[in-house]
């Protein structure tokens, strides 16, 4: 991924968690909310020890960008998401994962007009 692709600053991590919309299904959630810095949508994640060791979240991380790269088409543009792993995502398969994410996606684009 780009560098403009993603949410790389600690500021803007923040500023999602406070203003974003939270979405939760399964192994992930999903904060979503109006980019600040860039036009174009921007994916920030977040994989901590307890879903695994640094293999298994290496693993997560590699799905989830694989995920959003597929994605990116129906994204609306301007918009950051940050998805957030939780324990036991590293259990699941591929398919699982991008089902599971495409699930939050869609609770999103509700929750969003």
């Amino acid at each position: 991924m780009r560098r403009m692709d993603r949410v790389r600053s600690r500021r803007d991590y923040q500023r999602l968690s406070r203003r974003g919309r939270r979405h939760r299904v399964g192994h992930f959630v999903l904060v979503a909310g109006e980019g600040w810095d860039a036009p174009r949508t921007r994916l920030g994640l977040t994989v901590s020890r307890k879903v695994g060791n640094a293999v298994a979240r290496n693993r997560v991380k590699r799905r989830i960008r694989e995920w959003f790269r597929r994605e990116r088409t129906v994204l609306r543009e301007g918009r950051d998401l940050i998805v957030i792993a939780r324990p036991g995502a590293a259990e699941l398969d591929v398919a699982t994962t991008h089902e599971e994410l495409r699930e939050l996606l869609g609770r999103e684009r509700g929750s969003a007009q």
